[in-house]
């Protein structure tokens, strides 16, 4: 379990080095001139004062060589620094910090609506004996899957704020105003869930243990419950864990669909800015929660099939790969 767990590590390390240095790189590299922005040259259509770029560039270390600001940069990212807005000048840690618990209480009711929503409905498609019902039921993840988010929370937006007026319909804060943007953000991975958790019901049902257990003479129900459902629910775990990093990514869309303040509505603003300092940082800050949320289910993953150990171990599987095999298989 020891090297198990120290490969996992290195693994993460290494991840979160890779998104620094290639977001580095792209971002550099674009022909965009965030300072010409910060100085204001393209927002009046006149060239900027060839003097306050210099004074830009020299203050964020941009009159360096790419691989001298390179090595700064990661200098600093390793001591937790990201650098400084070009646009505002506010430190990136204190503006993400800032936009980061309205984010994460979205990604929180998101992933308690998405697991209980898709294990519901997963539960309820194997468990019923009416075929038009489970066919009925089955198929209701794919149209989640199918239909866009920002589709979802116009609808959503349309019945619930301007019809019922249950909830605020933008910037909202409490319980009601993030209630319909986790429903916008929670439906797709909600119905990922459920399909691949109705193929491990179904998968593992027909298992012969399960017919053992019935011929002892256990009920349906607790035949499901006591063994059916923690074998099948690994896949889905599994893969719950990857889509972690889809929230926040589908953050920058609902959080502008309902004008909500966060990491998603920092993102746009920063993407629109150029502001390459502030997009790093979201996207570091992007690779640490996904590699954070997949170490944890690495190392819960064994505890549920102790298999898992073995096989990484001998192979340096990772997670993603484990996910991909068992979805496959499902």
């Amino acid at each position: 379990m020891g090297r198990y767990l120290a490969l996992r590590v290195a693994q993460a390390v290494w991840v979160l080095w890779a998104a620094f240095t290639v977001s580095f790189v792209v971002l550099y590299l674009l022909p965009a001139d965030p300072v010409s922005i910060a100085a204001g040259g393209a927002e009046s259509g006149s060239p900027a004062d060839p003097a306050a770029i210099a004074e830009l560039q020299a203050r964020y270390g941009l009159d360096q060589p790419l691989w001298q600001q390179y090595w700064t940069a990661l200098g600093h990212a390793v001591r937790g620094d990201l650098g400084h807005s070009i646009g505002t000048g506010q430190p990136v840690t204190e503006a993400i910090g800032a936009a980061l618990p309205s984010t994460l209480g979205l990604a929180a009711l998101t992933l308690l609506f998405a697991i209980l929503g898709g294990a519901g409905l997963a539960c309820a498609a194997t468990a019923t004996r009416r075929p038009w019902l489970r066919n009925l039921l089955a198929a209701l993840p794919s149209f989640g899957v199918a239909v866009p988010t920002f589709f979802t929370g116009l609808v959503l937006l349309q019945l619930f704020s301007f019809q019922w007026r249950l909830t605020p319909a933008f910037g909202g804060h409490g319980f009601s105003g993030t209630v319909l943007p986790a429903l916008t953000l929670g439906l797709p991975i909600g119905a990922v869930i459920a399909q691949v958790l109705t193929a491990g019901l179904e998968s593992t049902w027909r298992q012969p243990f399960v017919d053992v257990a019935l011929a002892k003479g256990g009920s349906r129900w607790w035949v499901r419950r006591k063994h059916v459902l923690r074998p099948a629910s690994v896949p889905a775990f599994t893969i719950a864990g990857v889509l972690v990093g889809n929230i926040l990514a589908g953050a920058v869309v609902v959080e502008s669909v309902f004008a909500r303040p966060g990491v998603g509505r920092l993102t746009q603003s920063a993407v629109l800015d150029q502001d390459i300092p502030v997009v790093q940082g979201i996207v570091l800050l992007s690779a640490a929660v996904f590699v954070t949320v997949n170490l944890i289910v690495d190392l819960i993953y064994p505890l549920l099939d102790p298999r898992i150990a073995d096989r990484g171990t001998a192979t340096g599987t990772t997670t993603l790969n484990a996910t991909e095999e068992v979805a496959a298989r499902a």
